[in-house]
């Protein structure tokens, strides 16, 4: 998808602008923004992006 950049006079006229955006796209551009993103995850360094997991840290309480 084609970046362009946008002046607005306020953040609520730039706030305004993207819900439209968003809301004027095709379920076929959403999934294609949804599957960019998670392209783009995956190719980032790291073994984290090559999943995705969960991760619980049990802490002891004091009992002060």
């Amino acid at each position: 998808m084609p970046k362009r950049a946008r002046v607005f006079s306020s953040f609520a006229d730039a706030d305004e602008a993207e819900l439209q955006y968003y809301a004027d796209l095709t379920p076929d551009e959403r999934v294609a923004i949804l599957l960019e993103i998670i392209r783009q995850h995956r190719e980032s360094p790291g073994e984290s992006a090559q999943r995705f997991e969960r991760v619980y840290q049990i802490t002891e309480l004091s009992k002060d």
